[in-house]
């Protein structure tokens, strides 16, 4: 029987996704500039409108902002930043839950009793708010300049500290499911040593249900990373993302500068829209009881 092909939104979800990890790869070959570099800054082009509105510049197709920075290259270079940070905390809360998962699944009693108390204590907090006090302990407790260099580490981790518990809940139970079947068993019996049983025998068993959660939560951290950055907890300026670009670019709305907010805001909603459409194509394609209609 002939598999039904994806929807149309989901060929285009999965077009842009594609463009747009296309630019993330080569931004620094694609930028007209880099905004990285104080020197390429012109105050003299600064808060040009997009090239589409009066006073346009073809120069500066998205126009510039209020140092000079055309709005394109920043753009593609916060979009870069926002993606590896999400990407980042996604993988990170991936192996940490997956981990976690098996092992509570496979060895139950105390083992799973602990992880799972843990993941109960985390999930009674907000995911923004941990990450919010662990940036704010990072900042406080580290130099200024050890607080720049590691920031997209210290972002990282503050997201998935709080990620990994979906994770480590649905790889348990699908650990359990699978530690009942007769492969399972079978290997028991001839004496293979735990860690394999998981690795080899149960782990590619339950990656679907993995990946799927992983595109969702693909793009909730990077909408954390926008939030803690737009609220200043996130990326410094000086190595922006589009949460940063939205916040620089908020201060300027009302003054009729609306392109410095409204462009990195605009990429950020298809980014996110767009990795969400993916995803819950991705979920209801792995649901067995959605598989079998």
């Amino acid at each position: 029987m002939m598999q039904r092909l994806p929807p149309l939104s989901v060929i285009l979800a999965s077009l842009v996704l594609v463009t747009m990890l296309v630019l993330v790869i080569f931004a620094p070959m694609i930028a007209p500039m880099d905004p990285r570099d104080v020197s390429s800054y012109s105050l003299i082009d600064a808060e040009i409108p997009p090239v589409f509105v009066d006073g346009g510049d073809p120069r500066f197709l998205l126009g510039t902002d209020n140092q000079g920075r055309d709005l394109v290259s920043v753009i593609l270079f916060g979009l870069r930043i926002s993606v590896l940070i999400g990407v980042g905390a996604v993988l990170f809360a991936a192996a940490i839950g997956v981990l976690l998962g098996l092992i509570a699944g496979f060895f139950g009693g105390l083992i799973d009793s602990i992880v799972m108390r843990i993941a109960d204590i985390l999930v009674s907090f907000p995911t923004i708010l941990v990450a919010l006090l662990i940036s704010g302990i990072a900042k406080a407790q580290l130099s200024a300049d050890t607080v720049l260099t590691w920031a997209p580490l210290i972002l990282i981790f503050a997201i998935a500290v709080n990620e990994w518990v979906q994770y480590a809940r649905t790889v348990r139970a699908s650990s359990m499911v699978e530690i009942s079947r007769d492969y399972v068993r079978a290997a028991k019996v001839i004496g293979l040593p735990s860690r394999r049983i998981m690795m080899r025998h149960i782990l590619p068993n339950v990656m679907s249900s993995v990946m799927v959660i992983a595109t969702i939560n693909l793009a909730g951290a990077i909408l954390t990373e926008a939030t803690l950055s737009f609220l200043g907890a996130g990326m410094p300026p000086t190595y922006p993302s589009l949460g940063t670009l939205i916040r620089i670019g908020n201060q300027f709305l009302f003054s009729g500068l609306w392109w410095i907010a409204v462009m990195p805001a605009a990429v950020l909603v298809v980014l996110v829209l767009s990795v969400n459409v993916i995803g819950d194509y991705l979920r209801d394609r792995f649901n067995p009881k959605l598989m079998a209609r």
